[in-house]
């Protein structure tokens, strides 16, 4: 699996902080990546610290997005999320770079340099 997960698009839905009684707090947000022929819409969640961050960024602005894939199991049913740790402003802008701590209060993995192109990938194509 490649270490390298980050997305590039427009960011489309930009939904308000979900605060629950347990003090834990996320707020999901949409990016369309343009990449290919057939557009993907991705749905994202930022925890705690990260919510706020998102402030700084709006609908239709062109965003880089570095997340994590998480998996669950609830009641016999699995759950998969794609929890963005760091998103970036792209373009003349020069929007700030908000970076999230994951949901146990930890700092984000620092990602693995890529590969050159020298180098073979072990990496599926799918």
């Amino acid at each position: 699996m490649s270490n390298k997960n980050e997305i590039t698009g427009r960011i489309i839905v930009l939904n308000d902080t979900q605060q629950f009684p347990s003090g834990f707090q996320k707020r999901e947000f949409v990016i369309e990546e343009l990449d290919g022929k057939y557009p993907q819409k991705l749905k994202f969640e930022a925890m705690k610290e990260g919510c706020d961050k998102l402030d700084a960024f709006r609908v239709g602005q062109s965003v880089t997005v570095s997340y994590n894939l998480r998996g669950n199991e609830y009641n016999g049913k699995h759950y998969v999320s794609l929890q963005g740790w760091r998103i970036e402003g792209n373009g003349s802008g020069g929007k700030p770079q908000a970076r999230a701590a994951d949901q146990n209060g930890a700092a984000p993995p620092k990602a693995a340099p890529a590969p050159s192109e020298d180098e073979e990938s072990d990496d599926i194509p799918f």
